[in-house]
């Protein structure tokens, strides 16, 4: 099994295209857990009408399934907990100028 840094670091790899910050510095990933080769990911958007929201989704799809010992992603968009700009990492709000 992937190591947890090593799943977090597949999903950095998709970027929000409006935002141009990675899924997890944005702090859109609420939960990850791989059982055995699948893995499921809890994640979410900066709005419910997020028009990349698909895109997104499937690109956290992709790049999980990449590591050699997943087999299988799931992706569940959730709303709750609704996201906030406090979710961000520091490096994403430097980067948005969020201060």
């Amino acid at each position: 099994m992937a190591e947890d840094n090593a799943l977090l670091d597949a999903l950095k790899e998709v970027i929000d295209p409006e935002l141009m910050v990675n899924i997890v510095d944005l702090g859109l990933v609420y939960d990850v857990e791989q059982e055995g080769a699948k893995v499921n990911v809890n994640m979410t958007l900066t709005s419910p009408a997020c028009p990349v929201g698909p895109q997104l989704m499937q690109q956290a799809k992709m790049a999980l399934e990449k590591l050699d010992d997943v087999e299988e992603a799931e992706i569940k968009l959730v709303m709750t907990p609704p996201w906030s700009p406090e979710r961000m990492t520091d490096d994403a709000r430097d980067h948005l100028g969020i201060f």
